[in-house]
């Protein structure tokens, strides 16, 4: 029987879901392919693996080639906790800015483009790096990269949340990943396959966030984290998918430029 291939990204906010997903089931139908998400992105995109939370923005932009698991995704209301934009001056002052942006998340920086653009009037010129560093330009950060920033000083700098940003200006939650599916890969006797993982991704979500503080004690964050960080940071996450989170996504499809997609 063929095996369901399932992206995985290796950062600390989707460590709980998959921890539990092989802690506590039958993954022998699974093969996990570890990877960022623009990486995941292009894989998914290419038919190389069936299915991945990815990018929010890499959905909008091929909603024929894809679906979603509903009830799933990783989002914010409010603070994210680990998309940080640090900088020396304020957001409104910025313009014509050059700005450092990670390369591993297309949605991230869509965010900062909508948020710079539309709520504070502002052009940016993004630069991707594969390390964005800090130096004489402002930088954006995803991941367990923003998370280990804020362990370093940064004296000088104004650390802006995006999901903070975001929420106070809309009041709807910003998601950031979905579970996306490739429509064309689920046939014949992946189908089976497919919905035992939903089932298992259901059970696995319940599960890790009734759980959250033992396993904040297992989690690779721990090396530079004490354990109420881990607890805080997972608390900001939201890994629902309610008609209000479909709101804000629709809304962020809208305010993209035809040029950011």
């Amino acid at each position: 029987m063929k095996r369901l291939k399932v992206g995985r990204i290796p950062f600390g906010n989707l460590f709980p879901i998959f921890y539990i997903l092989e802690r506590d089931f039958d993954c022998s139908d699974f093969h996990f392919v570890d990877g960022v998400p623009s990486m995941l992105n292009k894989l998914l995109r290419n038919g190389e693996i069936d299915l991945s939370p990815s990018s929010s923005i890499e959905y909008l932009n091929h909603k024929d080639l894809y679906t979603y698991i509903s009830g799933h995704s990783i989002s914010s209301r409010g603070k994210a906790g680990s998309i940080f934009l640090f900088t020396q001056k304020l957001l409104s002052q910025m313009d014509g800015e050059i700005v450092q942006v990670t390369n591993q998340s297309a949605t991230s920086i869509g965010l900062l483009k909508v948020i710079s653009r539309r709520f504070y009037n502002v052009r940016l010129k993004l630069v991707e790096s594969s390390t964005p560093q800090r130096g004489n330009n402002p930088f954006l950060l995803i991941g367990d990269d923003a998370l280990l920033q804020l362990k370093v000083e940064n004296r000088g700098y104004k650390i802006y949340d995006l999901g903070e940003l975001w929420y106070e200006h809309t009041g709807l939650p910003f998601v950031f990943a979905l579970w996306i599916v490739r429509k064309d890969n689920i046939f014949g006797e992946k189908v089976k396959i497919f919905n035992n993982f939903k089932s298992n991704l259901d059970k696995a979500k319940d599960i890790a966030l009734t759980n959250i503080r033992d396993l904040a004690s297992l989690t690779p964050l721990k090396q530079f984290m004490t354990q109420e960080e881990i607890i805080e940071y997972w608390n900001k996450l939201d890994y629902d998918l309610t008609d209000k989170h479909l709101e804000g996504l629709k809304l962020y499809d809208s305010l993209l430029e035809e040029g950011d997609k």
